[in-house]
């Protein structure tokens, strides 16, 4: 094996959401090791503008490559649409992996259906997100539904408060029983799944970015030579820009959440 491809894999969100990708590398790639870093102090970056989200991306990358990373996973859809671009051409060799809205399965899934794009507002704004619409959307009706405030309430825990169903219902109760499915455009959402569900009622079906990209970082290693063949099980270590015991032990109880 080589010095290279016994490095790690950087997996970097604004906070707690990535642990939602991170799950799905792991359960793709069981013998990687993966560091993950959550941008809590920056929290979320969905309510930032393009300027500083891609200063952040670039600055944690930057410390990723620096500390021997082999590739990194954008596990955030915001900043994967602003940076993804940008330091795929500062770092041409390294393989970089995004994640975007799950529209591409969703349509497909239900090619005449109505389906809910729940994304920040940033993340739907953004060219990308259009392109993205333009390309997959198909006969599907499209449904875009911005959600400030869900990531940063998600990032606090405590997922079955009365005050998270209340927010669900703000964005989406006017939609239930009117649905097919729904695209979780960022990666804090899949732990609400259930509660988006109970307030959009039955039959409504889920579709996440985070085996897409599992699938792709798997490819990208291959391709480049960098998985890794060992036998042991690989480690997941996590870190956090806001660095206090209680930040990382919530990151370790989202990341053996059931959802």
């Amino acid at each position: 094996m080589s010095e290279k491809s016994d490095g790690f894999v950087g997996v970097f969100d604004s906070g707690v959401g990535g642990i939602s990708v991170l799950r799905a590398l792991v359960a793709e790639l069981p013998h990687e090791d993966f560091r993950f870093f959550g941008d809590s102090a920056n929290a979320p970056y969905g309510e930032k503008t393009e300027g500083q989200v891609l200063e952040l991306s670039r600055d944690i990358v930057e410390r990723f490559l620096a500390a021997g990373a082999k590739a990194v996973v954008i596990a955030c859809n915001t900043a994967t649409s602003v940076s993804a671009g940008v330091l795929r051409a500062d770092h041409p060799d390294v393989p970089i992996v995004g994640i975007e809205p799950a529209l591409k399965p969703a349509a497909r899934a239900l090619p005449h259906g109505r389906v809910l794009v729940m994304a920040t507002e940033i993340t739907l704004r953004l060219e990308k997100y259009h392109e993205l619409v333009r390309a997959w959307g198909g006969e599907c009706e499209v449904v875009p539904v911005p959600c400030p405030g869900l990531a940063a309430r998600i990032e606090r825990g405590d997922l079955d408060a009365p005050d998270v169903r209340e927010l669900i219902e703000g964005y989406v109760g006017a939609y239930a029983g009117e649905v097919d499915g729904v695209v979780l455009g960022c990666t804090h959402y899949p732990f609400v799944r259930r509660q988006i569900a109970e307030v959009l009622g039955p039959g409504v079906r889920f579709f996440d970015g985070g085996a897409g990209a599992a699938r792709q970082l798997r490819a990208r290693l291959a391709d480049a030579g960098l998985l890794t063949d060992r036998g042991r099980p690989g480690r997941v270590e996590f870190a956090s820009s806001l660095d206090t015991p209680a930040e990382l032990a919530l990151y370790e109880r989202f990341f053996s959440l059931s959802c």
